[in-house]
């Protein structure tokens, strides 16, 4: 790939993304921890890589519009179709095409190729450390999620991370504290390990203070009221 071919890609890419949560940023941290996985493998297609890497999320200001929408997929058509213009090979932009369909946390559409399986796993450790909780939270805040849910005994809901209305902490339990698992790659796993004692840190540091928090308070506030 020629750096005129790079920034091209890298053009159509910076006027798809609008999703602050999946920022351009947020495309080059993927980028560049792919780059470091394919450093340790042999026989990596690095132009497939690249162009997957940079137009993995293309499609997520339409799912962002539709929810019902699935970015990964619709990001695959987008990408293909922009290289086609570009006469790249077939084969490579259906390569392409695969990495970015099946990029997303979803046990259905497993990715098959070794291009596939560093994507997907360089994009989940932009989820992972401290990086992956601020970007949770940001997302979380952009769609209108609230931080935690109280069932009526005032304790944090920590289940049910697939529901139409989430919390941080259900999608910590949903997705986040199972990420250590679901890598492809030897090296996103040394990574990934490095990450998870940050997040597992922050998870009880902020369950335990808003716990007390909730605890102290309402037997203060029972104290002061009246029968």
């Amino acid at each position: 790939m020629t750096k005129k071919d790079y920034r091209e890609i890298e053009n159509y890419m910076l006027i798809q993304m609008k999703d602050s949560a999946h920022d351009r940023h947020h495309v080059y941290r993927v980028l560049n921890s792919a780059i470091d996985i394919a450093s340790y493998i042999e026989g990596v297609d690095i132009d497939v890589l690249i162009a997957s890497c940079l137009l993995h999320d293309v499609g997520r200001e339409k799912q962002f519009k539709n929810l019902e929408l699935c970015h990964a997929q619709i990001g695959g058509d987008m990408a293909y179709e922009y290289l086609v213009t570009k006469n790249w090979v077939e084969q490579k932009a259906l390569h392409v095409k695969e990495c970015i369909s099946s990029h997303r946390f979803r046990r259905n559409n497993p990715p098959q190729s070794i291009e596939a399986k560093i994507l997907f796993d360089a994009d989940k450790l932009d989820v992972s450390g401290a990086i992956g909780i601020a970007r949770t939270l940001f997302y979380g805040g952009q769609v209108g999620e609230p931080l935690y849910i109280l069932d009526d005994d005032n304790e944090i809901v920590v289940d049910g991370g697939s529901a139409e209305i989430s919390s941080f902490f259900q999608e910590y339990h949903y997705k986040l504290k199972k990420l250590i698992g679901s890598f492809h790659t030897v090296r996103a796993q040394e990574i990934a390990k490095e990450r998870q004692q940050t997040m597992t840190d922050f998870y009880n540091h902020l369950y335990n203070e808003v716990t007390e928090n909730y605890k102290h308070g309402i037997k203060c506030i029972d104290g002061l009221l009246n029968e």
